[in-house]
């Protein structure tokens, strides 16, 4: 087997609601995943030194400032230049690190990454894309959240960045894109869906058509894209489904002495389902179309969800992804 190059992750220490301590013991969880792995930790001197002195793959890098979720993104990330979300992406903006990882506010490092590592030529609008886990294969789809209004050369774009992801990350050598939309049929849906039907068919391969909503589970595809309002609509049903399912499975099975003891033989079979539907097993969501690498986790959460998403961020560094997504969207400047 062939041994992962080394990798350099910058991590935010202080992004999210637990943080550092969840994070840092993401980093450790993450450190002892993967030996080639190399960490650089923004924030302040007194929690990045002394952890680092400890670790012989972790570099401090002390930061004074900290951007709150309270804070207005785009002002913050102006405002706070020595935030550990800005020097983050900084660092991998001037090559000090190869990809970035946060737990704190989605719109400021949204704001970082696209204000200071910069955007890919030929992007015009970088995605956030998430996994949704399916009964079988996991199903890309993007955009969720960054483009609340899209125009239909987005939505190419977005299936191009969709596959770059796809195959970085999940190894899905030639992944197959559908388009979101209310009908299978290529005139159904808004004026937004017909004109990027249209358009995905001549200009993205492995195009399948269009996907309805009960076909998102289905792993009918391996990547969906819609526009980010529709997106997130989707993500925060699917979020609420899972976790309204899981606790209609548990009050059944421990509503009587008959039904807990069959709970018991059954229970491996829940936590392996709950492992699949749990956000944290997939880490975070990737800003896609970005210079470099940049994953964004969820503001809850816990050290095995920072140490997914540092591995995610590794694994799309290792795999090419910002490489694939600029030979996809602009050819001539790769």
């Amino acid at each position: 087997m062939t041994e992962a190059r080394p990798v350099r992750v910058c991590v935010d220490t202080m992004g999210g609601d637990f943080a550092p301590a969840e994070v840092l013991e993401g980093v450790t969880r993450a450190l002892a995943a993967d030996p080639a792995l190399e960490v650089i930790l923004t924030g302040p001197a007194d929690i990045v030194v002394p952890y680092a002195e400890t670790r012989p793959r972790a570099t401090p890098h002390p930061t004074t400032q900290v951007i709150a979720m309270e804070d207005h993104p785009a002002s913050a990330v102006r405002s706070k230049g020595d935030s550990s979300i800005v020097v983050g992406c900084r660092l991998v903006r001037d090559g000090e690190a190869e990809a970035f990882f946060s737990a704190g506010s989605t719109g400021a490092c949204m704001a970082a990454a696209t204000l200071v590592m910069g955007r890919l030529k030929g992007v015009a609008r970088p995605a956030i894309a998430t996994i949704i886990p399916t009964p079988t294969t996991p199903v890309v789809l993007l955009d969720v959240g960054a483009n609340a209004d899209c125009k239909p050369e987005h939505l190419v774009a977005f299936a191009h960045m969709g596959i770059a992801y796809a195959q970085a990350v999940l190894g899905v050598t030639e992944p197959a894109v559908g388009l979101l939309n209310i009908g299978e049929e290529a005139t159904k849906g808004s004026a937004l869906a017909i004109e990027a039907h249209a358009l995905m068919l001549s200009a993205v391969p492995g195009f399948a058509g269009n996907v309805e909503g009960r076909e998102v589970l289905s792993s009918a595809v391996d990547v969906i894209v819609t526009d980010g309002f529709t997106g997130n609509v989707v993500l925060k049903l699917l979020e609420g489904t899972s976790r309204t399912l899981l606790l209609q499975v548990r009050e059944a099975m421990t509503s009587s002495p008959i039904r807990r003891m069959a709970a018991a033989v059954l229970a491996p079979s829940v936590r392996r389902m709950k492992a699949r539907l749990d956000p944290d097993t997939y880490g975070g969501a990737p800003l896609l179309g970005v210079r470099g690498v940049c994953i964004i986790g969820h503001g809850s959460s816990s050290s095995r969800a920072v140490c997914a998403g540092i591995g995610v961020a590794a694994r799309a560094v290792r795999g090419g992804m910002p490489e694939r997504i600029s030979t996809a969207v602009a050819p001539e400047a790769s």
